[in-house]
């Protein structure tokens, strides 16, 4: 046979073996017997090994990578991958509504439906057609390589037709999704390993998230993962509307929830959120409430995002699981804010896979609104399916002599007279020097979003603490000097010793926006400090900025500019911050020192109206990669307003101010001119 026919023969396989995974996996409508099925497979495998010239990365056999997987490298997202706020009642739907509808000056919005898969979300980039990228959520803005163990899932496919990819003008896009494990698969791999003797998994949930950082892809193809995909972004998207792009997905082989739905009104998202909620335990995978979209593209850029979530969408939180059990003490922990919370001591109890021994009673408000009691019968539920609550107290279960719950006077950990703000239901041990506090703010510093110190978890933290080794952040680097001393504990040693003192100098190299999140500030998450550092480029400027100056970053509010400014204003802090700096932290932007100068470059820029060629965030991306800033109000210090449609009150201000105003195509002109040099 010559070269061109088995190069044609292998293609005819390749074709063969993706239409039958797509109808198996996809679909769920075999075409052929799976005897038939293997049958073209060692064919095509048989072809490949003996012509290796004809081997491609996309083809079937390729899913599963011989190499393990050393390590995870950081995939920056293009998009950022947000988190859902949430709501639980058809109160907190009104309110969503209420507020699209005001925002957009429309009443006619329609909202696509779909199931709220309990599952890691993912990632995946297609460039021409391929797959080129599969990455986890991260923070966010920063995810992790998961490639090679994302491609041994069937259900994603490897690359889509090029005449789809033409049509739809994908030649650069990616799908966002969630993997998730079958319940019943899930039960029977338990099944397996409990006739082993082996121990059990917790739930498919940890099960799918954890298969997905397995170093071997072997082991991560023989785990029967799969998909459902729910989003495609694109620079060029030839739809403005969400259901039309969940079609085109479908029409490139991804594997949608057969669930979604076009609502066209409010009244039809609660039917079908009740609906969805109605049929959750009869399906084989998890779910933990619907989600709700504007469906519109147009709206959903004028509606934009704030830090951590997008304001076109929610999720709906079914009822959760509720099991009953036995209130065995209330203790009372002190958090890194001071913060101290009541938590109940349970005697444990199964529930949605995972035995539950303690519940958070959030505050003694709470206590009291409830009545809760040591002794006391209660139901208790996971919290979005996550934070185990206590529900309800069984009242005709209690025992008339069991004593009211009281609210400590003193700290649990250092003994200070307890403050209870009248403004807020919290109460606080304003000691800074409390061990508690100190303990949570390191765990926090270290932690993998922050500082990411590997093998400096909350154990050793406190073992450290207890030990008078550490006290504040700088201590930590500063461990090195007592590395005879540490060697000296028992289960350190030598080995392990050396390698945490190491892991604590690769933390040096963290970016700067990784650091300002580990300094713990409060209301300051990580999509916070991303956008702090993105405009003002280093430490200093953010110290001396003031909160009006503070607010005007983009997608910032007031609560956390006074918390920035109040945390700045301490001298402790400063100092802190001094001596970290003085470590070999960074504090400072390492990415806009490249930038040539241009147009953009130490401008401030605000957006307004809907631009049709860009998202807001797509925008404001391009500007900051450029070395310009961007604001979410106008004021004296903006250089330049970017008016796109529809644009509002910051247009009017802008006028007022006598700032210049640059339209849409001004806008790309400039871009253009940047790129091209001129």
């Amino acid at each position: 046979m010559s070269a061109d026919k088995i190069k044609e023969r292998i293609e005819f396989l390749r074709n063969e073996i993706n239409k039958h995974d797509y109808h198996y996996y996809v679909l769920s409508q075999p075409l052929i017997s799976d005897f038939d099925y293997d049958q073209l497979y060692k064919e095509l495998e048989n072809l490949e090994s003996e012509y290796p010239q004809f081997i491609t990365s996309d083809s079937p056999t390729q899913r599963v990578g011989k190499d393990l997987t050393k390590d995870f490298k950081p995939v920056n997202h293009s998009f950022p991958m947000l988190s859902l706020a949430n709501t639980y009642t058809e109160g907190d739907l009104i309110d969503f509504d209420k507020r699209i509808k005001k925002e957009i000056n429309s009443d006619d919005i329609d909202y696509v439906v779909e199931y709220k898969i309990d599952g890691a979300s993912v990632s995946l980039r297609y460039v021409e057609g391929k797959l080129v990228t599969a990455a986890t959520r991260g923070d966010g803005t920063v995810g992790e390589d998961i490639t090679n163990n994302a491609k041994t899932i069937k259900s994603i496919p490897l690359n889509i037709s090029y005449d789809v990819v033409k049509k739809y003008n994908l030649n650069d896009f990616e799908v966002r999704g969630e993997i998730y494990m079958n319940i019943s698969d899930f039960n029977k791999l338990n099944n397996e390993r409990m006739e082993k003797g082996e121990k059990l998994f917790a739930n498919p949930r940890n099960f799918a998230a954890g298969s997905l950082k397995l170093q071997d892809p072997k082991i991560v193809a023989s785990r029967k993962l799969n998909v459902f995909i729910y989003s495609l972004l694109s620079e060029n998207l030839v739809s403005e509307s969400h259901w039309d792009n969940l079609m085109i997905l479908k029409e490139c082989g991804f594997r949608i929830n057969p669930f979604s739905k076009v609502c066209k009104n409010l009244t039809e998202v609660n039917d079908y959120c009740r609906e969805l909620e109605s049929k959750r335990y009869k399906l084989d995978y998890e779910v933990d409430g619907a989600v709700i979209k504007v469906n519109s593209i147009q709206y959903q850029k004028i509606l934009g995002n704030i830090a951590k979530s997008p304001r076109w969408a929610v999720a709906f939180k079914f009822k959760a699981k509720q099991e009953k059990t036995k209130v065995k003490n209330i203790v009372w922990q002190v958090g890194r804010t001071g913060a101290i919370t009541p938590v109940a001591e349970l005697e444990p109890v199964l529930l949605s896979g995972s035995t539950i021994s303690r519940a958070t009673l959030h505050n003694f408000d709470e206590i009291k609104r409830k009545d809760i009691r040591v002794g006391d019968s209660v139901l208790i539920e996971k919290g979005g399916d996550v934070i185990p609550k206590v529900v309800s107290v069984l009242f005709e279960e209690r025992d008339p002599n069991i004593p009211e719950t009281s609210p400590p006077e003193y700290c649990p950990e250092c003994n200070s007279k307890i403050f209870f703000p009248e403004s807020e239901a919290a109460a606080y041990c304003e000691n800074s020097e409390c061990p508690a506090q100190i303990k949570a703010r390191l765990v926090h510093f270290a932690s993998r979003g922050a500082m990411d110190i590997e093998g400096l978890g909350e154990a050793l933290i406190e073992l450290f603490v207890d030990k008078g080794f550490l006290k504040t952040f700088s201590d930590i680097y500063k461990l090195k000097n007592h590395r005879n001393d540490l060697i000296e504990i028992e289960r350190l040693g030598q080995k392990s010793v050396d390698k945490l003192l190491d892991n604590i100098e690769k933390s040096k190299s963290q970016p700067f926006h990784k650091v300002l999140f580990a300094l713990g500030i409060r209301y300051v998450g990580s999509g916070v400090s991303q956008k702090l550092v993105d405009h003002f480029q280093n430490i200093d400027a953010i110290i001396n900025a003031d909160e009006e100056k503070l607010s005007s970053v983009y997608e910032i509010g007031p609560n956390i500019s006074k918390s920035v400014k109040r945390f700045f204003s301490e001298e402790s802090n400063i100092k802190l911050i001094e001596e970290l700096k003085s470590l070999g932290l960074k504090f400072y932007s390492e990415k806009k020192n490249d930038v040539q100068s241009n147009f953009f470059k130490n401008k401030s820029f605000v957006l307004t109206g809907t631009l049709n060629s860009f998202s807001r965030e797509s925008a404001s991306r391009k500007i900051i990669e450029l070395g310009g800033k961007v604001s979410s109000s106008v004021s004296k210090n903006t250089n330049y307003v970017i008016a796109g449609e529809n644009a509002g009150s910051k247009l009017d201000k802008a006028k007022s101010l006598g700032i210049n105003i640059l339209s849409e195509d001004d806008f790309i002109r400039l871009l253009k001119e940047v790129e091209s040099g001129s």
